[in-house]
């Protein structure tokens, strides 16, 4: 009985991995004409406004895919389409080798790309035993309660929240694992009250139902929009959000790539500004489907490619680095490693690298991670409302994608690739990137002076203020604006503790730095109008 049931397991396991996973892509589509005399078929007024203010052409990518050439992939002996792609033209589909191979012969498939890759190269191959991958989310919950300050001021995101910009009108499609308690828990109330959740899809179990399955994506979006006073305040508090779930847990396969997509699709659609996944792929449970290093080359991957589709669509693309830092392959994965998406390391709250933050460069030598924040010991919400704090580039990607959806809601006149590269200049390392930090930390505040400064946009002369000389041996003179009489003067060490305050006035506005070590320090001058930020270097 135990050698029946040992040979009926491996029956079974054959059969299994005899299931192969490909993308048929078509070589048309016929909706094109239509969709061109109609856009408001495909894309929302919102997505139609966003590429006009950027002056970015619709083109033949924005067209919808054939429904009739789905269909007749659906119907075919064996074959399962698990997802689709506009952007790429083609379907994902699943079933045995043979079956797929014989879909060549309608007469609209281009051709057939394998997941598993020697299968494009030979009619047959032996089927390789999986080995599992954990798929665990690599995060670390320690329940230990307290505020969301530093890893806002590490990138001088209160400063921008002083000068109230929130996010406003600004719209982030968060694509994760799931998000239970959304729709309950009192860190998202001000979401919900403000109607603030604009829609979302489980596109794993093909639902609307996305307040469901993994409590990954909850984590995530907490940094962004979550708010409990006195304990968290997320990036982007006013911003609005959709939600959609395109990873399974419970495996690891490439049809989550394609879900990846699809999803990124619909966030274009529906007129999203900012696309922030905390999702990484490299290795699969299946082998033969894994990626390797010499695959990061910016646009081989498929969920590489749809996310420098949707750069090109005028959204800007926010990906977690990957928590592989300590691991044989320490790399940043798909999609972060795309030529156009902006790659998000983790660093500890003292500004200092998490070690198991993943690293560059890509194989083609690119610089990667592009910027780093906070995401040891980060401050978020758990599906019950209960104030944690949790590890991993899951929270550094999104607590900078809230970041730049308010640094946008301050200069709303850039287009996408201007938002990037102004996030880049702002950082600590930008003249001297490397393979760990990228570009370093960005300084939002920095970023929107920069900002103003390509846009020829004048700050209020009530708002000018000088701190010199900078770098200083021992003291600074503080020059208030014109008509400002009396003002505060913030310090903060490297891990945003206060280390000085000094009231600034007309006749005293000389500082004395001596009780300070040599280093960087942030300062906040604060007045009865407004607040304004910086850095100051001790030698």
């Amino acid at each position: 009985m135990k050698k029946i049931t040992l040979l009926l397991m491996f029956l079974l396991t054959t059969h299994s991995w005899a299931q192969e996973d490909a993308w048929v892509y078509f070589s048309d589509k016929p909706g094109a004409t239509a969709f061109f005399n109609n856009p408001l078929s495909e894309l929302s007024q919102r997505s139609l406004d966003r590429r006009t203010a950027q002056n970015i052409a619709l083109d033949i990518k924005d067209a919808p895919i054939s429904q009739n050439y789905i269909n007749q992939i659906a119907a075919a002996s064996g074959i399962a389409v698990m997802a689709k792609s506009k952007w790429l033209n083609c379907v994902h589909v699943r079933g045995e080798a043979n079956d797929i191979a014989a879909l060549a012969v309608l007469p609209f498939v281009h051709h057939i790309f394998y997941a598993n890759t020697s299968l494009n190269n030979r009619g047959v191959v032996v089927p390789i035993r999986p080995k599992p991958v954990q798929k665990q989310m690599e995060t670390l919950v320690n329940f230990n309660y307290g505020n969301s300050f530093n890893q806002i001021h590490m990138l001088n995101g209160d400063v921008l929240h002083q000068q109230n910009y929130t996010g406003v009108g600004k719209v982030i499609a968060v694509l994760d694992a799931g998000f239970p308690g959304v729709d309950t828990a009192v860190p998202f109330d001000r979401l919900r009250n403000n109607n603030q959740i604009l829609g979302g899809y489980d596109y794993v179990g093909k639902s609307d139902n996305f307040y469901t399955n993994n409590s990954h994506g909850t984590m995530v979006l907490s940094t962004m929009g979550g708010y409990v006073d006195g304990e968290l305040v997320g990036t982007a508090p006013d911003a609005q959000y959709y939600l959609y779930i395109t990873e399974d847990v419970t495996s690891e396969n490439p049809v989550e790539e394609s879900n990846w997509v699809e999803a990124a699709e619909q966030a274009d659609r529906v007129g999203a500004d900012i696309i922030t996944s905390s999702l990484g792929y490299f290795a699969f449970d299946n082998p033969a489907y894994g990626h390797t290093y010499e695959d990061m080359t910016g646009n081989s991957a498929f969920a590489s490619q749809g996310a420098n589709i949707a750069f090109t669509r005028g959204i800007v693309v926010v990906a977690s680095a990957g928590n592989e830092g300590n691991n044989d392959e320490p790399h940043v994965g798909v999609p972060a490693e795309a030529n156009n998406v902006l790659a998000i390391g983790a660093v500890r709250s003292n500004r200092s690298r998490a070690s198991f933050s993943s690293i560059g460069p890509s194989f083609d030598g690119r610089i990667k991670p592009d910027v780093m924040a906070q995401g040891q010991a980060s401050v978020l919400s758990d599906t019950s409302g209960n104030i944690v704090t949790a590890n991993g580039t899951s929270f550094s990607g999104p607590i900078t994608a809230g970041m730049i959806a308010t640094f946008w809601s301050a200069v709303p006149e850039l287009s996408q690739e201007e938002v990037v590269s102004f996030v880049k200049q702002s950082a600590d390392r930008f003249a001297n990137p490397d393979n760990e930090y990228g570009y370093g930390i960005p300084d939002f505040s920095i970023a929107v002076a920069l900002a103003q400064q390509f846009l020829g946009i004048n700050p209020s002369s009530t708002t000018k203020l000088t701190v010199f000389p900078n770098p200083t041996f021992g003291t600074v003179n503080v020059t208030l604006p014109s008509g400002i009489t009396t003002a505060q003067l913030n310090i903060y060490n490297n891990i945003g503790q206060l280390v000085q305050t000094e009231e600034i006035t007309e006749s005293t506005s000389k500082i004395s730095l001596a009780s300070l070590k040599a280093g960087m320090y942030v300062y906040n001058l604060e007045t009865a109008s407004f607040v304004s930020s910086g850095k100051i270097i001790k030698q």
